[in-house]
């Protein structure tokens, strides 16, 4: 039997949309994806992806209404880092909004970030009121609250933490460096099969309408898990300040709650090994 929300659209096939696309479609998923690059749609469809070439800009749009033809869309495009484009990704997330309404989705997936939690030194789970700092969590936090005010669908929220995995080796990030500051401070990680495997549970329970935050359960310091990690992948061993300036500790309540969903990585699994070297 084919599962419930058979046909999903992803919107952003890139380091997480691609691979959680080939996941789905082993799980007997029927799986269109897009493209901003019109070079990228063999590739998509290589990998048993229906591709579309999707591209909200301010002068122009360019898709295919069909894409948006589905029983879940699932939105995994962030905003750039300039301060200059942020305006230009909430406008996206309108259309995207229109667009998904007009079609008569019914629940939509939004890949947001914990950025919208500012460093305030506490510990911050779902029930805690955004305060982004930073111009890229201001406008998530934004795209948020357009998604969630539209009643033509159901939005979930997956706030991710800091991203690892393939191609994200967490031990480059300071290898070899002096003096970085901050080093007491706890990490808000989570690896890209966890990224996965909690999209997955969402699906499978059918647990729409809530926000989930999703890190790791563990939050060793930045010294520590830095350190660890760049050793563990041969590089020089960075070297942090021995200081705790702003921090947050990022903890959920759904993924437990609604989902009962256990990590598949930990981080201090990741650097046990190395602790000690």
């Amino acid at each position: 039997m084919a599962p419930l929300n058979n046909k999903i659209s992803i919107l952003g096939c890139g380091w997480y949309g691609l691979e959680l696309a080939r996941e789905l479609i082993k799980n007997d998923y029927l799986i269109k994806g897009s493209t901003t690059t019109p070079e990228k749609l063999n590739s998509l469809q290589q990998s048993g992806i229906i591709p579309y070439l999707v591209n909200f800009k301010e002068e122009e749009d360019q898709f295919d209404i069909e894409f948006f033809d589905c029983d879940l869309l699932i939105i995994s495009i962030p905003p750039k880092r300039s301060s200059a484009e942020q305006h230009t990704f909430l406008s996206k997330i309108e259309k995207i909004s229109k667009a998904a309404a007009s079609r008569n989705i019914p629940n939509i997936i939004f890949i947001s970030a914990t950025s919208v939690y500012g460093d305030y030194n506490e510990e911050v789970n779902e029930h805690t009121l955004p305060n982004p700092e930073t111009e890229s969590g201001k406008a998530i936090l934004s795209a948020e609250s357009v998604l969630k005010n539209n009643p033509r669908f159901t939005t979930t929220i997956i706030r991710f933490g800091g991203l690892i995995g393939p191609g994200r080796d967490p031990g480059r990030f300071f290898a070899g460096k002096s003096a970085i500051p901050n080093g007491k401070a706890p990490v808000n990680l989570i690896h890209l099969s966890d990224c996965i495997g909690l999209t997955l549970s969402i699906l499978k329970k059918q647990a729409f309408g809530y926000t989930y935050n999703a890190c790791t359960t563990d939050h060793p310091t930045r010294a520590v898990f830095y350190t660890a990690s760049s050793l563990k992948s041969g590089f020089d061993k960075p070297q942090f300040n021995d200081e705790l300036l702003n921090w947050k500790l990022v903890s959920s309540i759904y993924i437990a709650e609604k989902l009962g969903y256990e990590f598949k990585v930990t981080l201090n699994s990741i650097i046990l090994p190395f602790l000690s070297l």
